[in-house]
């Protein structure tokens, strides 16, 4: 409308908040070992059908190739409830811990377009929800540092995506409108749940060249791409869009109890 060096490791709709404590930090477990070549799970092959069945469909939309080879790559299959498997590869919403959700796979990809990434990039990702996006993001060589609100989620996503290899994600429990300061700057920040307006933190903290891509409003949403360039902020308004809204400081600021 998605591994590593200290903290939770890692790699949906939703938001975060600025965290008041610095998150643990643990050590990356390697990755488990593959099946046996030649060994094809058949419940994993049925899944893959149904991924390649998406690709094309989102192919039909204009999604790009680089994008496309990403997402057929992740196993969305894993980053939704177990009772949700099956439809995993809807293009729609599904349900994840905490009764949040993940957001459909066109909007992912339309948001990770919109980041214009290049191989090794940096990326900042506000709202970790299952994990999905990060994975995505992982796919395409970014290094991504990303932020969930709720301690949960944060450490399912940290544990899941540890498991299924994704070593270049970190994971930290906080409130993600104030960013990731001693990371910063980034090459892309990614925002998965809707602020009132657009964190002026996360403004600091790109590179010059950068984009921030979010959902911004209320009752009604948009999608923007913010890039930065030496002198001011370029604003692209993209599509319509439904998240769900950015809790913690914005959730302050939206009721007036912040400037």
């Amino acid at each position: 409308m998605r591994a590593c060096l200290g903290l939770l490791l890692v790699g949906c709709l939703r938001g975060a908040v600025p965290a008041a404590d610095a998150p643990a930090e643990v050590d990356t477990p390697p990755p488990p070992a593959g099946r046996p070549a030649g060994r094809e799970d058949p419940a994993e092959a049925k899944q893959g059908a149904r991924r390649a069945a998406l690709v094309a469909e989102l192919r039909s939309r204009g999604v790009s190739e680089v994008v496309l080879g990403a997402l057929g790559r992740v196993p969305r299959h894993h980053f939704v409830a177990a009772r949700f498997a099956d439809e995993a590869y809807d293009d729609r919403p599904l349900a994840i811990e905490g009764g949040l959700s993940i957001s459909q796979p066109f909007v992912v990809a339309r948001m990770t377009d919109l980041l214009q990434l290049r191989p090794g990039a940096r990326v900042l990702e506000v709202g970790t929800g299952s994990g999905y996006q990060a994975a995505v993001l992982a796919e395409l060589g970014a290094q991504v540092w990303s932020i969930e609100l709720e301690p949960l989620l944060a450490r399912t996503a940290a544990e899941r995506l540890t498991r299924l290899g994704y070593r270049a994600v970190r994971v930290r429990q906080g409130d993600g409108y104030a960013g990731w300061p001693t990371e910063a700057p980034f090459d892309a920040i990614i925002v998965t749940a809707a602020p009132p307006e657009v964190p002026a933190p996360l403004l600091e903290q790109l590179s010059v060249g950068a984009r921030l891509v979010l959902p911004v409003g209320d009752h009604t949403q948009e999608l923007l791409a913010i890039t930065r360039t030496k002198d001011h902020y370029l604003r692209q308004r993209d599509l319509p869009v439904r998240f769900v809204p950015m809790r913690g400081e914005a959730q302050k600021r939206r009721d007036g109890g912040a400037p």
